[in-house]
């Protein structure tokens, strides 16, 4: 008996990338460049003041990867989850 292949259900096409950004997203400007964190010291962590929606003049941490300077503005998905400080005063694979 030959059994019969049913065709599957093609996804639909999009951009790379358009279904992660969901919801609102939150501009906030960078006050304070705070450190350097992660394993080689890749990763920014700096203080940002949120401009709009529910936490508006709100001051949190944040980390950052990438270029970052002062006065830069961050599009924040969310602004509950706030970054934990840096421990130790030299930072691993920072140079200072």
């Amino acid at each position: 008996m030959a059994k019969t292949q049913q065709k599957k259900e093609q996804k639909s096409q999009s951009t790379k990338g358009s279904d992660k950004i969901i919801g609102v997203t939150v501009p906030a400007v960078v006050e304070e460049l705070i450190g350097r964190t992660g394993f080689r010291g890749e990763i920014t962590q700096v203080k940002c003041l949120v401009q709009d929606g529910k936490d508006k003049g709100r001051s949190m941490r944040r980390n950052v990867k990438g270029p970052i300077r002062v006065g830069d503005f961050l599009m924040l998905r969310e602004t509950e989850i706030e970054a934990r400080r840096i421990k130790s005063k030299v930072s691993k694979g920072a140079y200072t």
